[in-house]
């Protein structure tokens, strides 16, 4: 009788665990920090340990059993049959990164095909690779690059969220007041992107007349590629609000969680005239449907800036003019 029982027991154990949904595994995250640049203090490391970042990241892992998290900053560990092995990339890095055209080829591929994602932070945007043209290729696959930082560390801002209900932008409350430092980028090409947050004219000591885009997400055949401009302090690392989102991106980048991610270029125009509108403390005349045509002008008021011209205001004064007459009218 008791074999017999303990059989039974073996067998139902078998049935339950049969019938189990079976468990999904953590996905495996490679961590780059490289600096070939500038080198921020969120990774750099001490002597005897690790970079405040690759700490928080690994807590992170931790916390949230999502992934686990494998730590470097040589590029060079990023081999095309190391691409095998890891479900989403995350690059805090400057500079040109040692990463011949072959590796970097195997890495588009891989995102591509849908079986790698990738999540860039602050410096990622200051960023490029080392081989003739590297600079336009990794611009191209970010979807924009540093363009001076009138924000500089600790300053006052204030954080707009274009889409408050969005799983990889809900944690930051539109208006969040905040103080980072805050890149603006060239080569940003709207019709490419769905940008999530974007800088908040209305607040601060500086402000611009035209956007700022600050947290962006973008299909790359099957694979998936979120970029956040936050994280250049480790007081932003410790923050719950950019761990959570940060989890999340790696989740979503690793197709474990859902999020849209078409382009928003009408959203954007939106928030263009938003933007300047704030800046110049100034009311359309009609309704803003007419003025979104204005989107890319007011982008483009960014390259006229006086300080990229040494002071000169000329052709910053003339599509300033222009913009103001088409809201005005």
């Amino acid at each position: 009788m008791g074999r017999f029982l303990t059989g039974l027991l073996v067998m139902m154990c078998l049935a339950a665990c049969a019938g189990a949904p079976p468990q999904t595994p953590p996905l495996r995250v490679f961590y780059l920090s490289q600096s070939v640049g500038f080198v921020h203090e969120t990774v750099r490391r001490p002597a005897d340990g690790l970079a405040p970042s690759e700490l928080a990241l690994q807590e992170m892992a931790r916390a949230s059993g999502a992934f686990t998290v494998e730590l470097s900053q040589d590029a060079r560990d990023l081999t095309p049959d190391r691409l095998a092995d890891l479900d989403v990339l995350v690059f805090s890095t400057t500079g040109a990164l040692p990463i011949d055209r072959e590796t970097w080829a195997a890495l588009v591929a891989w995102i591509d095909s849908g079986r790698g994602g990738f999540v860039g932070i602050h410096s990622a945007a200051d960023t490029a690779l080392d081989f003739e043209g590297g600079e336009a290729a990794w611009t191209a696959f970010l979807g924009g690059r540093f363009d001076g930082h009138p924000w500089t560390q600790g300053t006052p801002i204030g954080l707009s969220n274009l889409e408050p209900s969005h799983p990889l932008a809900a944690m930051w409350p539109d208006g969040t007041a905040y103080a980072e430092e805050i890149y603006q980028y060239a080569g940003f090409a709207p019709a490419r992107v769905r940008v999530l947050q974007t800088l908040d004219m209305a607040a601060g000591p500086l402000r611009r007349p035209y956007p700022v885009p600050v947290t962006w997400v973008r299909q790359i055949g099957e694979g998936r590629l979120f970029y956040t401009n936050l994280g250049h302090t480790p007081s932003t690392w410790d923050d719950p609000r950019f761990r959570h989102q940060i989890v999340d991106a790696i989740r979503w980048a690793g197709r474990r969680l859902h999020a849209p991610v078409a382009p928003n270029p009408a959203r954007q125009d939106v928030a263009a005239l938003s933007a300047f509108m704030l800046a110049e403390g100034v009311t359309p005349s009609s309704d803003d449907g007419g003025l979104r045509s204005l989107g890319n002008d007011i982008r483009g008021l960014q390259a006229l800036h006086p300080e990229k011209h040494q002071g000169d205001a000329s052709a910053w004064d003339a599509a300033h003019g222009r913009i103001r007459a088409g809201i005005d009218r």
